[in-house]
C-alpha cells in the first residue's frame, strides 16, 4: 500500500504548485513562467531518474511506451499552459475546482479503458459529488467580477480535460517503464512544446526582464511539481488509477487553504459548501472504491 501514501504526498505537493504558481505570475507572461519551471522540473526529473539507477532501461523502452508517454507529455504540456494561463486571469480557489474536476473524466475513461468497474456504483456516486461540488464552485464574487477577465473558465476546463487525458495516456505508457525515467521523459516533452510556444509567439525577450522574486517562486513551483509527478507516477504505476487520481485531487484543500493566507480569497457559502461536496465525493472514492 506504498503507493496510497504517494498518492497523498503528490496531493500535498499539486496543492503547493499552484500558490506558488500564482505568486510568480503577477507580472509574469503565463507561458514564459510555464517554460521556466518546466526546466526545473525536467532537472529534478533526471535527477531521480540517476537516484533509482533506471537510466540504463531508456533502450529497453517499447514503441507504444514511447508513443503514449509523447501523447502524455503533450497533453500535460497542454493542461500546463491553459491552467497557469487561467491562474493568471482568475483567483486560485476558482480556477483550482475546475481543474480538479478532471477526476470526473478520467475515472469514466479509467472504468471504459481499464475495466475498472469493481465497486462501479461507489465511484459513480463519488464522481456524481465532485461534479456537483465543481458546479457549485464555479461562481463570479461580486467584488472582483468587472475587474477579472471572463476567459479564466474556458482555460480552466480546457486544463481539466487535458489532466484527464494526461493520467490516461500516461498509464498506458508508463506500463513496463520505470516511473520515474517515463516521468522524465514526459518532462522532455513538455519542455520542448512550452518553449516552442514562448518563441513562436516572440515572448522568450520576456525572459531577461523577469522579477527575480517571481523567478523564485516560479522555480520553487517548478520543485514542488517535480515531486508531485514522482509521487503521482509511482502511485499511477503501482495502484489503482480510479482510487490515485481522486486523493490526488484532494491537493484543492492545500490550494484553497493557502490561497485564502497568501491571497485573501474568501469563499462563499455556496463555493465552501461546493468544496464540500468534492472533498466528500473523493473521500467516497479513496476509501471504498
Amino acid at each position: 500500500m506504498f503507493w496510497l501514501l504517494m498518492a497523498v504526498l503528490s496531493a500535498l505537493f499539486a496543492g503547493l504548485t499552484s500558490i506558488l504558481a500564482k505568486c510568480g505570475i503577477r507580472k509574469t507572461d503565463s507561458d514564459v513562467a510555464t517554460a521556466l519551471r518546466t526546466i526545473v522540473v525536467l532537472i529534478f526529473s533526471w535527477i531521480m531518474v540517476f537516484v533509482v539507477g533506471s537510466a540504463g532501461t531508456i533502450t529497453q523502452i517499447g514503441t507504444k511506451s514511447v508513443i503514449f508517454l509523447i501523447l502524455s507529455g503533450l497533453a500535460t504540456g497542454s493542461s500546463w499552459i491553459c491552467y497557469f494561463k487561467a491562474l493568471s486571469m482568475g483567483d486560485v480557489n476558482k480556477v483550482v475546482p475546475i481543474d480538479k474536476s478532471s477526476t470526473v473524466l478520467t475515472v469514466i475513461l479509467a472504468i471504459i479503458i481499464f475495466g475498472e468497474t469493481n465497486n462501479l456504483p461507489v465511484k459513480l456516486i463519488g464522481v456524481t459529488l465532485i461534479a456537483i461540488g465543481a458546479f457549485m464552485m464555479i461562481e463570479k464574487k461580486d467584488v472582483q467580477v468587472k475587474e477579472q477577465k471572463k476567459g479564466w473558465l474556458i482555460y480552466a476546463v480546457l486544463s481539466a480535460v487535458f489532466a484527464a487525458l494526461t493520467s490516461i495516456l500516461a498509464k498506458i505508457g508508463i506500463t513496463g517503464v520505470e516511473s520515474n525515467l517515463g516521468t522524465a521523459i514526459r518532462t522532455g516533452v513538455v519542455l520542448v512544446m512550452a518553449w516552442l510556444i514562448v518563441i513562436g509567439r516572440n515572448k522568450y525577450k520576456q525572459v531577461k526582464t523577469i522579477d527575480k522574486r517571481e523567478l523564485m517562486f516560479i522555480c520553487l513551483s517548478g520543485i514542488a511539481t517535480g515531486a508531485s509527478w514522482l509521487c503521482y507516477y509511482y502511485a499511477i504505476q503501482n495502484g489503482v488509477v480510479s482510487v490515485v487520481v481522486p486523493i490526488d485531487k484532494m491537493s484543492i484543500l492545500v490550494s484553497i487553504a493557502f490561497s485564502y493566507v497568501a491571497f485573501k480569497e474568501k469563499l462563499s457559502k455556496k463555493s465552501a459548501s461546493g468544496l464540500a461536496l468534492m472533498v466528500v465525493g473523493t473521500l467516497v472514492m479513496a476509501i471504498w472504491a
